[in-house]
């Protein structure tokens, strides 16, 4: 009998159509020790003894893992598969899949979420509040400002819809983009420089690799619009928190709404808790009840699928494998 291991903790409860899927094909579903930190190798090592596929988590799958498990297949719980280093898996023989578009409306209304907020001066506001201060000053409206996309993927194209539908203008850089969602919805395409020096908010949606981590540093912060917004809801390694912190601290960016981090959970001495400016939320911007249900289900699914001999293309990551890759 296969065995599966279901890593993400808001996952690990014996029921659920995730559960269901896995056993009806024959697996037998197990569940991280109790307390067991999966982001330590070793630990995560011995909870893969015996274990043929994870549905996976953000917890790091490096080569040093990969290279002494017996894993056939990673089904991430998510888009992102950073935390995996997909050429050992692709070299051990190790399938990787992903759940693409699964959580891009729990995503984009995240963001969203995150420009509002800011804009609107909280959680300053509400501490105020609390704290027996009543200020009211002038909020900033959102409506008729320009809003940047850094990528035009699934998720960004839901965060152009609802920005257009509050009344802001949006543009783009990517460099494979929709054309066809362009010109149905007035979305304007610019280069990346363009973007910096018009957005009042810029909201980034890149995959996190080689080519972009450490993408967002002092240089690009500095080309960006006096007082504009920083958003970052894809990866926390695709930012120098410290540019970004200087950044705020000299008042260059008005404020930033930070759903990823470096290092996760955040440090408790990091310099991003000191600064009023900045909004923090700790990496759930694509977890909504009915995402995950959405995205288990199609990890399960992922796994059942390549376990039958039809792994599933469209959610495959290291396609180079898949035609010739068997249980």
């Amino acid at each position: 009998m296969p065995r599966v291991l279901i890593a993400p903790v808001y996952l690990q409860t014996p029921e659920g159509r995730h559960v269901d899927i896995l056993r009806g094909a024959g697996f037998d579903v197990r569940f991280p020790s109790p307390g067991a930190n999966l982001s330590d190798p070793q630990v995560l090592l011995n909870e893969l003894s015996g274990v043929d596929a994870t549905l996976a988590s953000i917890e790091p799958y490096p080569r040093a893992v990969l290279e002494r498990s017996t894993l056939r297949v990673i089904a991430r719980n998510g888009v992102g598969y950073d935390a995996i280093d997909v050429a050992a898996a692709t070299a051990r023989g190790i399938l990787v899949t992903n759940t693409p578009g699964a959580n891009k409306e729990a995503a984009a209304e995240h963001a969203i979420a995150l420009m509002l907020a800011v804009a609107h001066g909280f959680p300053k506001r509400d501490r105020l509040v609390r704290s027996g201060r009543w200020e009211r000053n002038p909020m900033r409206r959102l409506a008729g400002q320009t809003l940047g996309l850094v990528g035009l993927g699934a998720i960004g194209r839901e965060v152009a819809l609802r920005a257009l539908a509050l009344g802001m203008c949006v543009v783009a850089s990517d460099p494979a983009p929709p054309e066809e969602f362009l010109r149905r919805h007035a979305v304007e395409l610019v280069s990346f420089e363009e973007l910096l020096g018009r957005a009042d908010v810029v909201s980034l949606h890149l995959p996190c690799n080689a080519q972009t981590s450490g993408f967002f540093g002092a240089a690009v912060f500095a080309k960006m619009k006096a007082g504009a917004i920083f958003i970052n809801t894809a990866r926390g390694a695709l930012v120098d928190e410290d540019a970004l912190v200087a950044a705020l601290r000299s008042g260059r960016l008005a404020g930033a709404g930070l759903d990823v981090f470096q290092q996760e959970p955040l440090p408790a001495n990091h310099p991003l808790l000191e600064i009023d400016t900045a909004l923090l939320c700790p990496h759930m911007a694509g977890l909504d009840e009915q995402s995950l249900e959405a995205m288990a289900r199609l990890a399960a699914e992922s796994i059942v699928e390549s376990y039958r001999g039809r792994p599933p293309e469209e959610r495959v990551v290291n396609r180079e494998i898949a035609g010739s890759w068997k249980w």
